[in-house]
């Protein structure tokens, strides 16, 4: 609880800066200081905080001026441990010290933070100044090339706690630490991190460099992960962005990436969902090329490897992803090309398994443009994924495609077509009553009015 003020010397104060600050500027600056640390006990006894911490800004700013760090650096942890120390002087104090960072020499700088780090360590009311100090701090051992460091010393900072902070800025904080634990390899701490952003924040129109940047960071954690369908979201979710959709040349880019990475995604009904519903999307005929990909993966057709890659090639390489620049990008390049190898394989087998029931294992691998064993492997992995249903007969050297009904199965579908021959037999037999009704009805109607007209007559 805040102390209540019992006297207001800021007049005496005004008086005592600039008696203070002639004597500083003519050389005696411990005397400045000692004539302020006198005056600094009556506001601080007082409850003035507003005095207090002009008094410890103006101690800040002499020894800054005069050059004497040493002398910063004492005062620094002497007026935070002065008795009863008032917070909000602490935290002009703090501010004014961290506004003075990058202006000093390295090693005095370093001196600095590790005065602040021990001021603010254990107190909320300089949390939000401790986890700039913390991103600072952490900068100066990135530019050293301690990666590791760096991205130790954000990972202490629970900023998604800080009520202080606004949301922007706290997850940009949280981006920042997503950033050095992917640069650290530390896919499980990135992984970690990412579930403290709300989603629901990067919707918001300030939010939108915050989202791409995010969605970018999990892209590499996803490329780690191998994890293409989620690659696709997340170049989806760059391409929805508002600023995104009015630069032409990035809803391109991005637009292309996700019909890449869509059709790298293995095969499943979300998957050949998703494949339909990018289909629909109008800009594709922009993008002619992207758009007979996505055809090509839809149609029950045969997709010849040799004539799609000379049709994708020069394309696909001018992307981020397919572009090789030091070995290890080169290495994960070739990877993304068997994998998408891989896919248009998958595809063709599951044509095959459409239009036919048994076939050679010869002729499998003269349609799919594979080697014997890699047929064999492609097909009963696809089989393990229950993509498809086949048995290999290793023997004859023959696949089947037919799956054979279990005898539950054919007991089930009898008993639902005896349901169905009932049921229609039902509704013949009400059919028939109702003709028979209608006609009884009419044959009734008939004789009463012979019968009527018999009367009238006599």
């Amino acid at each position: 609880m805040a102390r209540a003020m019992e006297q207001d010397f800021s007049n005496l104060v005004d008086d005592t800066i600039a008696k203070c600050s002639e004597i500083a500027d003519k050389g005696n600056l411990a005397q400045a200081i000692e004539g302020l640390l006198a005056l600094e006990k009556q506001t601080r006894t007082a409850g003035d905080a507003s005095s207090t911490g002009r008094i410890l800004v103006c101690i800040i700013d002499l020894c800054y001026k005069a050059k004497d760090y040493k002398s910063l650096n004492e005062h620094v942890l002497l007026l935070n441990k002065r008795r009863s120390q008032l917070k909000g002087a602490i935290k002009d104090m703090v501010k004014r010290c961290m506004h003075y960072l990058g202006s000093l020499p390295y090693d005095k700088e370093m001196e600095l933070i590790d005065a602040l780090i021990s001021v603010t360590e254990g107190k909320i009311f300089v949390e939000k100044q401790r986890a700039r100090l913390m991103l600072h701090l952490s900068k100066i051992r990135e530019k050293e090339g301690n990666i590791a460091t760096a991205a130790s010393i954000l990972q202490e900072v629970q900023v998604e706690t800080f009520g202080s902070m606004k949301k922007k800025e706290k997850t940009e904080y949280i981006l920042e630490q997503m950033r050095l634990s992917l640069l650290k390899k530390d896919y499980i701490h990135a992984q970690i991190i990412s579930k403290k952003i709300n989603l629901k924040n990067l919707n918001d129109p300030d939010f939108q460099q915050i989202k791409v940047r995010y969605h970018m960071l999990m892209i590499d954690y996803y490329n780690h992960e191998k994890h293409y369908l989620n690659i696709f979201r997340s170049y989806q979710a760059i391409y929805d962005t508002p600023m995104i959709q009015e630069d032409d040349a990035k809803w391109k880019l991005y637009l292309s990436l996700s019909v890449v990475y869509l059709v790298l995604a293995p095969y499943d009904n979300e998957q050949f969902d998703l494949l339909n519903r990018t289909a629909l999307d109008k800009r594709l005929e922009f993008l002619p090329l992207y758009l007979n990909v996505i055809k090509s993966f839809l149609k029950p057709e045969l997709l010849g490897w040799k004539q799609f890659y000379s049709q994708v090639a020069s394309e696909f390489e001018c992307l981020p992803a397919f572009r090789t620049s030091t070995n290890s990008e080169s290495r994960k390049n070739k990877e993304i090309w068997e994998d998408l190898h891989n896919r248009v394989t998958e595809h063709n087998i599951r044509v095959i398994a459409k239009y036919y029931s048994l076939i050679s294992m010869k002729r499998l691998a003269q349609l799919l443009d594979l080697e014997y064993d890699s047929c064999n492997k492609y097909v009963c992995d696809l089989v393990l994924k229950k993509s498809v249903f086949a048995r290999i007969d290793r023997i004859n050297g023959t696949v089947n495609f037919v799956r054979r009904q279990e005898a539950s199965e054919t007991l089930n579908d009898w008993a639902g077509d005896i349901t169905s021959l009932l049921a229609l037999v039902d509704k013949t037999c009400h059919l028939i009553y109702r003709e028979n009704m209608m006609h009884a009805n009419e044959t009734n109607a008939k004789k009463n009015t012979e019968m009527s007209g018999v009367v009238e007559s006599k």
